[in-house]
């Protein structure tokens, strides 16, 4: 399974992000709650937590994908294949915290189940449960250790968690695993920002050697990564590498682009600002990039997580 196929385009669907506090409230209790912006006449959305900003994040409703996904389920209830693609249903819905228990369910048949391990880490990372995530995640790189989405997913917990030398090494195992160009460039650029951010800038820059010019592509959203990589290897300025934010909410693909590019960029300055006065500028630009990222929808994007996870820090330490 390619590691796009889940860091990014299953992650992501056109969605509806709700504020308000009673809601939340009473779908945290359980219930499903219309859209407060919509009127009662919508179709309900799911409350999934609050991020760490402390915005309610919403799913979306059930589709024909997970009602079906459920119904074979029910036919076949241990069946370890068929809880992951009720998961990976609920996942495209945003239903992160529907999934979660769906994987927790089909982990207390089988235990060991490296796929449910991955699939349950993942959308605990983008529930904002780190620490959860990562313990899942070292279960299934240790009962499988050529498992590249074990240790792919595992080093987004250790990044998010400000543990940049965990998530490093689960980088380059994940990288060492990469069969395709698209591995390749998907691994190599956490495992660069992992590096940087560890301040590590000369194994950093050995990482991008393997990223030759010849290199190409061919899962379009890899596009993001390596135009990312460009950037950092002094190929293609900043006012090449980010796209525009998009205008329209309903723009998935667009803000998929957006929130990957604007918070690699936005990392690019922070670890290349100095500390002190100097560094001011770079450093400022950096956080307009990360709030110009949660003002989207799209917060189970690792873009928006980031962001959000820099914003959140920036606000608690003040820098």
């Amino acid at each position: 399974m390619k590691l796009v196929a889940k860091c990014a385009v299953l992650s992501i669907c056109a969605g509806t992000i709700a504020f308000g506090a009673a809601v939340g409230m009473l779908a945290a209790c359980g219930r499903l709650e219309p859209h407060p912006y919509r009127g009662d006449a919508a179709p309900v959305a799911p409350f999934e937590g609050t991020s760490q900003l402390g915005r309610p994040l919403y799913a979306l409703p059930d589709d024909a994908a997970v009602a079906q996904a459920r119904k074979n389920l029910a036919a076949d209830p241990k069946n370890p294949r068929l809880v992951l693609a009720l998961s990976l249903a609920e996942a495209g819905r945003k239903q992160y915290r529907e999934a979660v228990a769906t994987d927790t369910k089909g982990l207390s048949a089988s235990p060991d189940n490296v796929e449910l391990l991955i699939e349950r880490g993942h959308r605990e990372v983008g529930l904002r449960e780190f620490a959860a995530a990562q313990r899942d995640l070292e279960k299934a790189a240790s009962l499988d250790p050529k498992q590249a989405q074990a240790f792919y997913h595992l080093g987004l917990a250790h990044y998010f968690q400000g543990q940049f030398g965990g998530a490093a090494a689960a980088f380059e195992k994940c990288r060492a695993l990469a069969k395709t160009n698209d591995d390749l460039i998907d691994a190599s650029n956490w495992l660069y920002v992992s590096l940087r951010r560890a301040d590590r800038p000369r194994e950093a820059a050995e990482v991008l050697k393997r990223i030759t010019p010849q290199m190409t592509n061919k899962e379009p959203h890899i596009a993001f990564y390596l135009r990312l990589i460009r950037l950092y290897q002094g190929a293609m300025p900043e006012q090449k590498v980010l796209p525009p934010k998009p205008v329209d909410p309903n723009d998935v693909e667009g803000e998929l682009a957006y929130d990957t590019v604007a918070y690699g960029v936005g990392n690019w300055h922070l670890y290349n600002s100095p500390s002190g006065s100097t560094g001011v500028k770079g450093r400022l630009h950096a956080q307009q990039l990360f709030e110009s990222v949660v003002t989207g929808n799209a917060w189970n994007a690792w873009g928006f997580v980031g962001s959000e996870t820099e914003l959140a820090r920036i606000k608690r330490t003040g820098k």
